[in-house]
């Protein structure tokens, strides 16, 4: 099983939606629905705008297992607005997910070191990424094990979340 990715765009919007969809239905079945909800994105017009808006600020990228969509983020040179910007330019990891179907295979880690890479071809040091500080840490632990360190915790309404950064 070898995992490609490849850039995406404004056309990959319907693959991107999939994967966050499967998402949400994995999440769901470990129990999980205050991270994503349980609705998928694609039923929700504002999460819709809100990944059409991302990808335009950004850079898509989809991972795929031959040939299918098996999971995606966007990078971008800001975080959402809910997250304070860093003071030095930075690389941004948004809307990354993993279809359910690809759980465990290393699309996720796949994808950071992607990132990873990448921050460091813009010539950028900082990548940073945000996630749901809820479900015991366990999102956290993951970004930790994948060379993340926590920073700021922030709280979105009643959704908990935690801000981790890697230097490049």
């Amino acid at each position: 099983m070898e995992i490609t990715i490849r850039k995406g765009g404004a056309d990959d919007l319907p693959a991107i939606l999939g994967v966050l969809d499967s998402a949400v239905v994995w999440l769901n079945d470990q129990g999980i629905t205050a991270q994503w909800g349980t609705a998928p994105f694609s039923t929700r017009p504002k999460a819709v705008r809100q990944v059409e808006s991302t990808m335009t600020e950004g850079d898509p990228w989809i991972a795929e297992i031959d040939g299918v969509p098996a999971g995606t983020m966007t990078l971008t040179p800001h975080p959402a607005s809910y997250v304070a910007p860093a003071d030095e330019p930075e690389v941004y990891v948004r809307l990354l997910a993993t279809d359910g179907r690809f759980h465990g295979r290393g699309v996720g880690a796949a994808l950071l070191a992607h990132a990873a890479a990448e921050t460091r071809r813009q010539g950028v040091s900082l990548l940073r990424v945000d996630c749901f500080a809820g479900s015991e840490g366990r999102l956290i632990a993951y970004y930790e094990n994948q060379g993340f360190t926590r920073t700021t915790p922030f709280t979105v309404e009643e959704w908990p979340g935690q801000v981790l950064e890697r230097r490049v």
